[in-house]
């Protein structure tokens, strides 16, 4: 009972479920709360019953007896009051200090219903009311704003309704938590905050201009990884545009179907009303097809699908389709339950009907290797001294299928070599975007056009050592926060706890 030093313990029982303790307070002088002078005189005793920190899995009851002293200033305000325990006991409590804080921290990390049943297996049975009550008293910690912020926002409910997060870009830390993700109450903020000299942010207009309003002489950083990501989105757009050219390359000529049969039907139609002068939308009623339908057998420049083979999953026999092969190569007509045997032999431990359903796929003999566009682009945006030899050979063959696959691959190399910050990639920046425009990648055009518009965040975000990665980690853990309160509290408890953790 150390954390019961501040009292005097005169017994301790067993109660069952419970550890009762009786105590008393020292007779030592109090000084009276309205004017400070001490005093031993005893008015009257009372007594308190408050619950400590449980031992050994079982609850402690504390039965206090406290005095009643009279101020001995003739004329104050407070003739008698009731001692107080400091850093054992409030005014009003029946829980002690230590117990409360524990609780507190329980509320602090599971809140709510959660919290509750977590204290009552640890024998300190407490609602879910007194808990969120602990942890509405929790107060929030509060810090000069930094120098250097992170602005980003968050989804209270997806696609309606939005809130937005200012941590400090340095260490983390949160700062603030506004309604809604409009410009008005960022730049409110931001007012009465006129220290910040540098604002980490994705490429949100919204919040550009709040800050160009609130703070013109702040520096404003695009994050790197927003930039990386949105160049992801035009380089597989452009990927799949090429896959003519790569599939064609990687894929041997498979034998058409009704679906390419149907494919080129359609692009002969509409580039034969298209070269009489009918507009896309005369097309659409004329063909009984979709508008996006025709706009997309317009932009082909040839009547040729996307002819992807089929996706397998690995089986026991890909360790021996080399042999297979050279064993059909050798003998044609060699039977499958040779074959069976001889790999077998060989280590095989699946079934012959498992052998019978390979060949019969042609996995044995085809030579093509199965990738899709989302492949390919992930081959072209990942660094190559992360990729497997193997993946190497299919990226060469990917870039050399025609020269706009290799002025991509290229493009996308050079800009990944500008997201390490360095002095002069503003400079390198304007010679990457020039190249961009001289080349036949209009996707890339339009990312270039994008990265124009906000020219001067994006040359911060490329020159300074500043990002928003660590307002994006909150944004991670304020979505398990949102997860455990279920969406039953409201916007106040939610950025209480946020500005606690």
């Amino acid at each position: 009972f150390s954390g019961l030093s501040g009292v005097v313990i005169e017994g301790v029982t067993d109660g069952g479920d419970a550890v009762v303790v009786t105590a008393r307070t020292r007779g030592v002088a109090v000084p009276c709360p309205v004017c400070g002078t001490p005093t031993m005189k005893v008015h009257g005793y009372h007594h308190r019953t408050v619950a400590d920190v449980p031992v050994d899995g079982r609850q402690v009851v504390v039965r206090l007896r406290v005095r009643r002293l009279v101020c001995p200033v003739l004329g104050c305000v407070r003739q008698t009051f009731r001692e107080q325990v400091p850093g054992l006991l409030e005014r009003h409590q029946r829980r002690t200090v230590r117990l409360a804080g524990q609780i507190a921290e329980v509320a602090r990390e599971l809140c709510g219903r959660a919290a509750a049943r977590l204290a009552g297996l640890l024998a300190v049975p407490a609602s879910r009311s007194t808990v969120l009550r602990w942890l509405w008293r929790l107060p929030v910690p509060e810090a000069p704003v930094p120098r250097v912020i992170g602005v980003d926002d968050f989804a209270l409910r997806r696609r309606r309704r939005y809130a937005t997060i200012i941590t400090d870009a340095v260490t983390g830390r949160r700062i603030e938590v506004l309604p809604g993700r409009d410009a008005d109450p960022l730049e409110a903020w931001l007012r009465e905050h006129p220290g910040i000299e540098v604002v980490c942010r994705d490429g949100s207009a919204t919040y550009a201009e709040a800050i160009r309003r609130a703070l013109p002489d702040a520096v404003q950083v695009s994050d790197r990884w927003h930039l990386w990501r949105n160049l992801c989105d035009k380089v597989q757009l452009e990927v799949r545009a090429h896959a003519g050219c790569w599939a064609a390359v990687l894929n041997p000529p498979l034998p058409g179907g009704i679906r390419e049969q149907t494919t080129r039907d359609r692009w002969n139609k509409v580039h034969t009303l298209l070269g009489q002068g009918v507009g896309l939308l005369d097309c659409s009623r004329r063909l009984g097809l979709a508008l996006n339908t025709v706009k997309r057998y317009a932009r082909m420049p040839e009547p040729t699908g996307l002819r992807i083979a089929p996706a397998y999953r690995p089986t026991l026999v890909d360790p021996y389709r080399e042999h297979l092969r050279r064993r059909r190569a050798e003998e044609p007509g060699v039977p499958v339950l040779h074959l069976f045997h001889e790999i077998k032999e060989l280590g095989y431990t699946g079934s012959l009907n498992g052998l019978h359903k390979y060949l019969n796929q042609g996995r044995a003999d085809g030579d093509r290797p199965v990738t899709t566009p989302r492949r390919a682009a992930r081959l072209l945006l990942t660094d190559p001294e992360n990729l497997r030899p193997k993946e190497t050979t299919l990226l060469e063959k990917i870039t050399a299928a025609c020269p706009e696959m290799t002025e991509l691959t290229d493009l996308v190399r050079g800009f990944a070599a500008l997201l390490a910050p360095a002095q002069g990639n503003d400079l390198k920046l304007t010679e990457w975007i020039t190249a961009t425009r001289a080349a036949a990648l209009p996707h890339l055009h339009s990312f270039a056009n994008g990265l124009e518009l906000d020219r001067s965040a994006v040359d911060a975000g490329l020159t300074l050592p500043y990002h928003n990665g660590r307002t994006e980690g909150v944004n991670t853990r304020t979505k398990r926060i949102m997860r455990q309160m279920h969406g039953r509290a409201g916007f106040d408890l939610l950025r209480h706890r946020i500005l606690l953790r």
